[in-house]
């Protein structure tokens, strides 16, 4: 199987200390700066997958610090640089406690709360006689609770998130705002390429400054689900289940061998066949999201690759 990166253990110049995200490491240098390493870990369900994905670091990196470029004249955000293929450089921020999802499309967990007869989601109220793919009359913003590692991401009402003073109301006007302005620039740009941006989410923090940026990844196929924009509305009209880019190709596969992060069930047996597919699925993904061919990054030693470029990169900082 082709080498890839699932868990880092780097010790940087003036390295404070490391946290471990679902498929993301991120390094503290110095309280100044943050070294996001985007590993070739694989998360569904909030649980992460025992076995790694050639080229997904790479690939949801490169898309990530793209849309960043593509967006930050309409939302400042965190990223300096991108010494590696793997990694991104930015300000250290203070994450709010929320990740702002917002969807255009009854699809995903909003289509499985609809199914079950729900017609409010995180205070949001849902028209009736919708179907599943459908287009909501207008994007609705459905927040949830960032979750420590291990356990679910809750829905939660903008009133929840007010009263509970998880974000004051003058930060959460700002949040709202720059969702709305970030998903309509994506679907300026997924239009672009032949794609629907269907739902995604942000997540924001503060610089010590005080200023309200983008951090962590935006518009990836881990973060976001795409349709394909060629046949929708014929595939909606009969009824058909739409074409997909994103991540959710994986849970279907879940499903299908009876796992969806519940308690008691076993992950199904990832061959290297269904591995491989996986990797050319997320190729597609880069390919068909921004436009362009995908360049492998040479991963015969990714760790040193990662460890040279990083600490490169710092030397030109001090």
């Amino acid at each position: 199987m082709s080498n890839t990166i699932t868990t880092t253990n780097f010790n940087f110049p003036d390295q404070k200390s490391v946290y471990r995200g679902k498929v993301r490491e991120v390094y503290n240098i110095n309280d100044d700066l943050l070294v996001m390493v985007a590993t070739d870990r694989l998360s569904a369900f909030d649980v992460v997958l025992p076995k790694g994905i050639p080229y997904k670091g790479q690939i949801l990196n490169q898309i990530a610090t793209r849309f960043m470029e593509l967006t930050e004249d309409i939302v400042p955000n965190w990223l300096i640089a991108t010494p590696d293929p793997n990694v991104a450089v930015g300000h250290l921020c203070e994450p709010f406690k929320v990740e702002m999802v917002i969807r255009g499309y009854v699809s995903g967990h909003a289509a499985r709360e609809y199914a079950a007869g729900k017609r409010q989601i995180c205070g949001v109220t849902m028209a009736e006689g919708l179907k599943e793919n459908d287009k909501f009359p207008e994007p609705i913003i459905t927040p949830t609770t960032k979750a420590d590692n291990g356990s679910h991401d809750e829905d939660i009402s903008r009133e929840d998130i007010l009263a509970k003073g998880i974000v004051t109301e003058e930060d959460y006007i700002v949040l709202e705002k720059y969702t709305r302005d970030l998903f309509q620039r994506g679907t300026e740009i997924a239009s672009e390429r032949g794609l629907i941006l269907v739902d995604t989410k942000y997540e924001f923090g503060k610089t010590k400054d005080g200023v309200i940026v983008l951090i962590d990844e935006i518009h990836t196929p881990d973060s976001s689900r795409y349709f394909y924009a060629d046949g929708y509305q014929e595939r909606q009209d009969k009824g058909e289940e739409q074409k997909q880019l994103s991540k959710e190709f994986v849970r279907r596969w879940l499903i299908e061998n009876g796992f969806q992060g519940q308690d008691g069930q076993q992950i199904p047996e990832m061959t290297d066949a269904y591995i491989e597919s996986v990797s050319e699925r997320y190729i597609e993904l880069y390919e068909n999201i921004l436009g362009e061919k995908f360049v492998k990054a040479d991963i015969a030693n990714i760790d040193q690759r990662i460890e040279k470029n990083v600490v490169e990169y710092l030397s030109t900082k001090e």
